[in-house]
């Protein structure tokens, strides 16, 4: 056969991918099942859209695809949050695709539990089949005892709502590791359901408040999306003040570094509104007509209200008068008299509340200087340009080009307060929904927990096994560690029914969660574990009872939303081949998993559960007396959104962008009504109303103390431990790993090979540690006593506090053969429960420690 140009460079590029996979794969390709083998001149190549699995925003690939095998990963240029753009996750989940080490059948532990796992190989229909045995008879007794655990779920519709409403299982999420705090003060707060993030095309002056900026996602997005828009408005003069204990990846790329201790953010804020108070840098237009800032409070703390409803004083007629009356001026200030009593204005009664935090006080609290935290609040006011406006698409819309990230950093002990004390500094400027103001979601969509978490009646007891409506968390995030610690101690959480089987769906807690030996301890006492994953996790290792083997970038998953905060649209993962060795995607597996159960067909089962979930009706519904594939559910779907081609166009094109977001959808100023029609919680006063019942109940101060009305400072917990406990320990994520599921993948361990220590030069040289040299990291529990250690090595860094120090997580992996050696987990030494676990039961991820040599 005559060697022809095309032809040579169509075999170098199998031949020369087969050969990088050979070097990179520790056992070979042996354990791969064998393509069909094609003469030489009847190479084809495809290109597949589909999306990454591997990351967090799902960002767009085109997949090269050769005789059936995928041989690079590219970016996808008509995806709006990557615009053909991979980063190194991205690119290197190839290998994890090709990963000998994946579990290749489902896998039934013959051995006992709490040690490394032995294992036998099953068929799907007999590891269902002991799965549906197991599952049917709890649920014939009480379905709330079987738990479903959330990782990152990818297409919440089949997993998130119609698997567990058809189990009638309990679902637990991740996020109280995650941002959960942040979620939960901006719904109650504004009504959002999302962190903080700024509006970067408007926005020219940021408080990136605990955000890697250069090397980092945030809210709802993953690293490429976020970078990019931020060095377009550093571009355009936007101004940066970092404010985090560790310079992170900020260097160059901010105009002001605030290493703030870690804990005291909350401090600083009630400072910053001091200072802004102060200067009169006030949007009052905005708190009379959108908040309940001009809201009478009485002397006990609730409003005034007449008939029901709350009362302001008018202005006009000297006299309280309801908030909605026609032609009423509220009063923003001043303290009045009405029947026997001393009534103020919600706002009146924040003036007083922050009057003593001046910024020489938080400057004692925060470890950064009171002139700069004046200066930094001063110069918030000035760029806010209350009173301006902008046109926008047609429309005139206030004006306020300030903002503020604040993500991962609501994960610390008085979270969800520190949250909203950020969120009231934007209030007062009423930025909040402006132009160039604090963002949270992509559109301006009014959760329903602004009413729910306003409305929680606190129940009797028994409570359920994560204390949702107990006096001991009202506000919930349903954390999984508060199931463990309620688990070993049910009596004391007044608790009688504990869960019995948890199903583990794409997530590794023993490494992922905080406090690692609470996690193993409740995994112990679960009767059956089931976990989905594509590797052999160290949960499952030590616990699983079943693992089943799920595909990664081999399946059909979704919808996805493809916006960068401008752009509207949606993707679906589509598989870039046929699965490896005999896994499968989750779809499937709930699908099979349900038939197993009984639970797929007719009213009430999985597929009814979908058509409500993905919104299917009429010709697009899923008949419920036959099983679908996984690609004609999207088909279905696609075609009700209007799509024609249904599936094929994206098969073809990847991505649907349906255009810009609209200016009405995105700013609450520009909807009607404003805002959704509700006033922002300036003022929290449910959060007194749950405190006076959690009291009343006789739960201890710890639960109770931080639901007050305003955010309001106390010491922290952590600085009860001993003075020889004298550094903070922080972690943080590193951009080149994605949790626990790629610090195994041999291109991203090569950019960070193993776990470090980061300390300031200068404190490691007064205890008499060389950069490289491997110390114990100590951590202490100020409340019990307890104590944990790891050794690691140091890395020095002038870019953290010298009384701090960070080990970023993403280490701690001991299964997978690639990982071993890199080094001890941070959640190792992490606590969970009273003190280190807030009101909303949030995890804290820092903790105090001491540091010696190895």
């Amino acid at each position: 056969m005559r060697l022809t140009r095309r032809r040579f460079l169509k075999s170098s590029a199998v031949t020369g991918g087969l050969f990088l996979a050979g070097r990179l794969f520790s056992r070979g390709l042996e354990t791969l099942q064998a393509a069909p083998q094609e003469p030489a001149d009847q190479l084809t190549e495809e290109w597949v859209p589909t999306l990454c699995w591997i990351g967090k925003q799902d960002c767009g690939v085109l997949a090269r695809r050769i005789n059936g095998r995928v041989v690079k990963l590219e970016g996808h240029p008509a995806h709006p949050r990557n615009r053909g753009t991979l980063c190194p996750k991205g690119v290197a989940q190839i290998i994890a695709l090709y990963d000998p080490n994946r579990v290749k059948a489902p896998l039934i532990r013959t051995n006992e539990k709490g040690v490394p796992g032995r294992w036998r190989q099953a068929s799907w229909e007999e590891a269902l089949r002991l799965i549906a045995d197991q599952i049917r008879e709890v649920r014939n007794r009480d379905p709330s005892r079987i738990v479903w655990q959330k990782g990152r779920s990818k297409a919440e519709a089949f997993y998130d709502e119609a698997f567990v409403k058809a189990l009638k299982a309990t679902k637990l999420g991740h996020g109280a590791f995650c941002s959960d705090a942040g979620y939960r003060a901006c719904e109650y707060t504004v009504g959002l359901s999302s962190v903080l993030h700024p509006d970067f095309r408007y926005t020219r002056y940021l408080l990136a408040w605990g955000w890697n900026l250069t090397n980092a996602g945030g809210n709802k997005l993953c690293w490429i999306t976020w970078p990019q828009q931020f060095l377009a408005a550093r571009e355009r003069g936007m101004k940066v003040v970092l404010i985090d204990p560790r310079l992170r990846g900020g260097g160059p790329f901010v105009d002001e570094w605030l290493p703030i201790r870690p804990g005291t953010d909350l401090a600083l804020a009630l400072a910053f509104s001091h200072v802004l108070i102060e200067a009169r840098h006030v949007d009052a237009d905005y708190l009379k007509r959108y908040t309940n800032a001009p809201f009478l409070v009485k002397e006990d703390g609730f409003f005034l209200r007449i008939d029901g409803k709350e009362q302001v004083w008018d202005l006009n007629t000297g006299r309280p008068q309801p908030y909605d009356a026609p032609g009423v001026e509220p009063a923003l200030e001043g303290v009045y008299e009405f029947e026997g009593q001393k009534i103020r204005p919600a706002f009146q009664a924040f003036k007083e509340h922050v009057a003593p935090c001046t910024p020489e006080w938080a400057a004692e609290i925060c470890g950064v200087p009171a002139e700069q935290i004046r200066r930094i609040a001063l110069e918030l006011g000035e760029n806010a340009m209350i009173g301006s406006t902008i046109r926008v698409d047609g429309m005139d819309l206030p004006y306020r080009p300030v903002s503020v990230m604040a993500y991962h950093m609501a994960q610390q002990e008085l979270g969800f307060q520190a949250i909203r004390a950020i969120l009231l500094v934007f209030m007062l400027l009423g930025a909040v929904g402006a132009v160039g103001g604090p963002m949270m979601d992509f559109t301006w969509k009014i959760h329903p927990n602004f009413e729910k978490l306003d409305q929680i009646k606190i129940q009797d007891p028994p409570y359920n096994f994560y204390l949702k409506d107990s006096p001991f968390f009202p506000i919930n995030s349903a954390n999984p560690a508060v199931m463990a610690k309620v688990m070993q101690n049910p009596e004391k959480y007044h608790v009688e029914k504990l869960p019995e089987i948890v199903i583990v769906h794409m997530t590794n807690p023993l490494i992922a969660f905080g406090s690692q030996p609470d996690i193993a301890e409740s995994y112990k006492r679960f009767k059956f574990v089931v976990v989905i994953s594509p590797w052999l996790s160290e949960t499952a290792d030590l616990f699983a009872d079943v693992v089943l083997p799920a595909a990664i970038l081999e399946k059909y998953e979704g919808p996805s939303s493809i916006s960068d905060g401008y752009v509207d649209g949606v993707a679906l993962r589509l598989p870039v081949m046929e699965p490896f060795f005999e896994a499968r995607g989750e779809i499937e597996i709930y699908l099979d998993l349900c038939e197993q159960l009984g639970i797929l067909y007719g009213e009430g089962g999985y597929l009814d559960e979908l058509n409500k979930a993905l919104k299917l009706k009429g010709p697009y519904q899923l008949p419920l007396d036959r099983k679908p594939s996984v690609r004609e559910i999207f088909d279905r779907w696609a075609k009700s959104l209007g799509i024609e081609e249904g599936i094929a166009y994206f098969e073809k094109h990847g991505v649907w962008v349906k255009g810009p977001i609209p200016v009405k959808a995105r700013y609450g100023y520009a909807i009607e009504p404003p805002f959704g029609g509700i006033r922002h919680r300036f003022y929290g006063e449910s959060l007194l109303r749950y405190r006076q019942e959690m009291k009343a109940r006789g739960v201890d101060e710890i639960y109770w103390r931080d639901y007050t009305p305003f955010p309001t400072w106390r010491p922290l917990t952590m600085d009860g431990s001993p003075p020889e406990y004298q550094f903070y320990l922080i972690s943080y994520k590193m951009i080149e790993f994605k949790q626990s599921r790629s610090s195994f993948i041999p291109l991203l361990a090569e950019l960070a090979p193993r776990q470090r220590l980061d300390i300031h030069p200068r404190t490691a040289q007064a205890l008499g540690v060389r950069d490289g040299e491997e110390v114990w990291v100590e951590s202490h529990h100020a409340l019990t006593g307890e104590t944990r250690r790891v050794r690691v090595r140091v890395h020095y860094t002038e870019g953290i506090r010298p009384d701090t120090v960070g080990l970023p997580h993403g280490y701690g992996v001991w299964t997978h053969p690639w990982a071993q050696g890199q080094g001890p987990g941070a959640s190792a030494l992490f606590f969970t429960g009273e003190g280190y676990v807030s009101c909303t039961a949030d995890q804290s991820f820092q903790v105090k420690v001491r540091i010696y040599k190895a």
